[in-house]
């Protein structure tokens, strides 16, 4: 018998918010990525633009490192820089299994550290059944 499996949804993401009109705001992604739903994003500093948020400092992503949103729609890859709706501030909870992190994000330590830096801005992120 196979196995039926579907796309990631919004509400595998989104698990509460206060209210849509304040939470989420259209964002611009930096282009040359493909960005999938749950994508930890940070804030170019020099530009405002979003890309996924790092490990640490990198060259052309200052101030990435520091992550502040949840891509709440997946965008495909472009060679333009894209508009697409983002999770940027809370009260919201969303589901930790359901956050895709940056390549370079690749330890527990660094997982929470990016888990903290949303709870900064009230986005807490939560183990989801």
């Amino acid at each position: 018998m196979s196995t039926l499996t579907s796309e990631p949804t919004l509400g595998d993401v989104l698990k509460r918010e206060y209210d849509p009109d304040y939470t989420r705001e259209t964002v611009t992604l930096k282009a040359g990525a493909a960005y999938p739903l749950g994508a930890v994003l940070g804030r170019i500093t020099a530009t405002g633009v979003y890309a996924f948020s790092p490990a640490a400092s990198t060259t052309g992503l200052e101030g990435a490192e520091i992550a502040c949103a949840v891509l709440l729609e997946p965008v495909a890859e472009s060679t333009t820089d894209t508009k697409a709706l983002a999770l940027v501030r809370g009260p919201a909870i969303v589901a930790d299994q359901a956050l895709v992190f940056d390549a370079s994000v690749d330890t527990d330590a660094q997982r929470a550290a990016k888990r903290e830096q949303l709870a900064a801005y009230g986005i807490v992120v939560r183990t989801a059944v």
